[in-house]
């Protein structure tokens, strides 16, 4: 036996004056919103990264004077999950990784509840743990979720209990050992991904409240606000009505806000000092440990081509190393399994996806949500098929890359998008052709490309709706559920709305903030690049339909056929008698009827929904289906760089991009999407989380895990747009803030073999590695 007496994460550390000034400050204005009564929340973290749970002893930390409640597992029976529900709130019989949850401190400060997390005693068995997800499917391998059997997930996951397997995503197509004969070139590779963390400035914060009448509120900056009110309703039987999700803007999210991750241990603390609210702040060391991180990868890929360049064939295997809970990393696996060739018609496929359990933090969505780690190894292999046949890889990726009307992996007809086009404009942007000098003679310089694609990753039937009121002086206001990021998604709220109303933009008032799941219309998450394009038709369809309900006024109130009237800058007009009525006051006050014997009209208010109805199932065994998702966005990108091989340092100076977005409903976010995902893509190829052989993060700060800075940022962004317009976007618009940083990390691997004639198939590009590989390659003799 094992006792655990102090708490590895998250711990206190001593505070100098100034900061003394800051937390009381913050505790000032916890108290001006949610008064003296408010609780704070600490939790006591697993210090083993695989272990059974013999005892939790919280005596000692009750005795303390000022704790309110300690909570366990004891307390949270039910499990809970996005996709496969499978983990429990506060840990039970055992613990899955360094920093799980075994308990939380309730306390009337949050120095208090600090200092009792170190009396809560907790008895442990230590068992093996498992950190490769490759290691983790092998026979013999440690089984970290014995009881998977048990667990409920939704019909198109496919787990395999008694493994390690949390999903297996099967696609066959074609006959690949047939094509492997035809093929004048194969190139098979194994590629690694570590972990990498989302960082966003704003760590995770959650207020929760449970009211002595059931009644249960949680205050959490997040971009899943229904689907935690939901997933909580489900887990701690509480009515979806009595459940209430309040979300300010999010400082940062990248995925990492999706789903769910610490709202749920603070409702249960809540739960246990009913009509007290209980804030739960994560420090930057517990939201490195404690929450939501990318997957790792490894990926064993094998892709073939003809002399002329046609790829033939491929075979994949992606091994996902999901974290201790799969619940939204299953769907990562299956999002990379039916995307598994990249953008590229490939004729004969063999594709298998895993997502794995392992003693690692909870993999989950990030940006990219599998296909910048997928792209890692496609996107070079490409390279090196276009080297080997002799054809610059531009032009093989044209010949080979996905079009209009192309029947794709899944059996499904590629909707219409433009890669090519993507193609030749990040090149003509970088000057692909053109030969360019390094700054100094111990510096190679070199050109890099890439392509990807991306389809929403989501549920069949994820749906969107709005609300648009009018005010008395035609003002108007918007409501949805969809959360702001940073993204611009309420400018194009108000873009369209104004648009499909006939209104100047300046009218339109997005009231969208905080999201709030009592008064805001559903919108299921702001994931998946899917906002634009769903968020987008559920605010067209309620704009038209209080248009409409304007013009059948005024055409009655005019004697005139619906069809001859129009709403141009606020004001209804008649093509055919030029009559014009301002929206102003009718649009509440209504039209009086003749002689002012009564009124028509009223209160204007438009509702609109949006759901794709049109995604079908695939087969199990094959991956097959007439259509796997609702459309792809493809896109390009090419960088220049520079190499110090004195010391391993890369200097990235221009990254051009090219996506096709259907449609650009603002022209300007598009292009800032584009700057910032070139920065974070750039960033995720220097990027990595590092544990020893104990389970136990080795750099969980800002002081060992480095990310791109301004300095680091490239010298010159280049962006350019696509249009091709996409069938059920609203104005032909798909969604582009995920796919911007997809295919960063290879154009930069492919530009640095370009300087260096040196292939890295592991991620991170770390100046330690690039350098190694240079002296390595010298003491070869090459």
């Amino acid at each position: 036996m094992i006792e655990q007496t102090n708490n590895p994460v998250g711990k206190s550390v001593p505070r100098v004056d100034a900061f003394d000034k800051v937390t009381g400050a913050a505790k000032y204005v916890d108290d001006m919103q949610f008064g003296p009564g408010l609780y704070y929340g600490k939790f006591v973290h697993s210090p083993y990264a695989h272990a059974l749970i013999k005892g939790v002893d919280v005596s000692k930390a009750l005795a303390l004077p000022g704790v309110k409640a300690v909570v366990t597992g004891a307390d949270t029976p039910g499990r809970i999950g996005l996709y496969m529900k499978d983990r429990y709130i506060y840990a039970r019989d055992r613990v899955r990784y360094v920093g799980e949850p075994v308990a939380g401190v309730v306390a009337i400060t949050e120095e208090l509840a600090e200092e009792a997390v170190k009396l809560v005693v907790v008895e442990y068995e230590e068992l093996e743990p498992v950190f490769d997800p490759y290691e983790a499917v092998q026979p013999g391998a440690p089984l970290i979720h014995p009881d998977m059997a048990e667990y409920k997930w939704p019909n198109f996951i496919f787990p395999e209990p008694g493994t390690n397997i949390s999903e297996h995503f099967k696609l066959r197509k074609g006959d690949v050992e047939a094509a492997w004969p035809k093929c004048a070139v194969i190139v098979e590779q194994t590629f690694r991904l570590p972990h990498i963390q989302h960082v966003p400035l704003e760590t995770h914060v959650a207020i929760a409240r449970w009211d002595q009448t059931g009644e249960v509120t949680l205050w959490s900056p997040s971009q899943s606000p229904f689907s935690q009110r939901d997933l909580l309703a489900q887990s701690l039987d509480i009515s979806h009505g009595d459940m209430r999700v309040i979300s300010p803007y999010v400082g940062g999210g990248f995925g990492g806000k999706a789903g769910i991750s610490i709202e749920a241990n603070v409702v249960v603390m809540a739960r246990a000092v009913k009509g007290h609210p209980v804030k739960v702040r994560m420090t930057r060391e517990e939201e490195f440990t404690c929450t939501n991180v990318r997957q790792s990868l490894n990926a064993h890929t094998k892709i073939g081509c003809d002399a002329e360049g046609h790829v033939l064939a491929m075979e994949t295997r992606y091994y996902f190393g999901g974290g201790a809970a799969n619940d939204y990393g299953v769907n990562i696996a299956r999002a990379s399994g039916y995307s598994c060739t990249g953008p590229y018609p490939i004729p004969n496929v063999k594709g298998d996806s895993y997502c794995v359990y392992t003693n690692t933090p909870i993999g989950s969505a990030m940006r990219g949500f599998g296909m910048p780690e997928i792209h890692w190894g496609i996107e070079q292999i490409m390279d090196r098929l276009a080297e080997e046949i002799g054809m610059d890889p531009a032009e093989f990726r044209r010949i080979n890359c996905v079009k209009t009307g192309d029947t794709i992996l899944t059996g499904m007809k590629m909707p219409a998008v433009d890669l090519v086009a993507c193609i030749d404009k990040a090149t003509e942007a970088i000057g692909w052709d053109k030969e360019k000098k390094a700054s100094a003679p111990h510096k190679r310089r070199g050109q890099g490309l890439a392509i990807m694609w991306k389809a929403p990753a989501m549920p069949p039937n994820p749906g969107s709706s709005a609300i648009v009121r009018f005010n008395e002086d035609a003002t108007l206001n918007v409501y949805v559920g969809a959360q702001e990021l940073g993204q611009g998604a309420f400018t194009v709220a108000a873009q369209m709305a104004a648009q499909a109303l006939g209104i100047p933009y300046e009218w339109v008032r997005v009231s969208a903030n905080p999201v709030d799941t009592k008064y805001s219309p559903y919108e299921w998450q702001t994931v998946a690049s899917r906002i634009t394009w769903s968020m987008g038709n559920a605010v067209k369809a309620a704009a038209l339909n209080a248009r409409r309900q304007i013009l059948e006024i005024v055409a009655q109130y005019w004697d005139e056929d619906l069809e001859n009237l129009d709403i141009k800058n606020g004001i209804v007009i008649s093509y055919k008698s030029e009559r014009e009525q301002p929206l102003k006051n009718m649009v509440v006050y209504g039209l009086p009827n003749d002689n002012f014997e009564g009124w028509q009209g009223g209160p204007i208010v438009g509702a609109g929904k949006f759901m794709p109805t049109y995604v079908t199932n695939l087969d199990s065994e094959t991956g097959q289906g007439a259509r796997a998702v609702v459309h792809y966005t493809v896109g390009a990108q090419a960088v220049d760089l520079e190499v110090d091989i004195e010391t391993g340092q890369v200097d990235i100076l221009k990254i051009a991009s090219a996506y096709d977005v259907g449609k650009a409903i603002n022209p300007d976010l598009v292009l800032t999407q584009i700057e910032g995902g070139a920065v974070h893509g750039m960033s995720s190829a220097f990027e990595g989380m590092f544990f020893d052989e104990q389970g136990r993060l080795r750099n969980p700060s800002l002081v060992d895990y480095k990310i791109a800075t301004a300095m680091d940022a490239p010298r010159e962004i280049h962006g350019d747009i696509v249009e091709t317009p996409l069938e059920d976007g609203p104005w032909g618009a798909r969604g582009v803030g995920e796919h911007v940083m997809v295919q960063t990390a290879p154009a930069i691997a492919n530009a640095l073999h370009d300087a260096l004639g040196v292939r890295f198939n592991d991620l991170p590009l770390s100046s330690e590695k690039i350098y190694l590989a240079l002296r390595e390659r010298e003491a070869g003799g090459e």
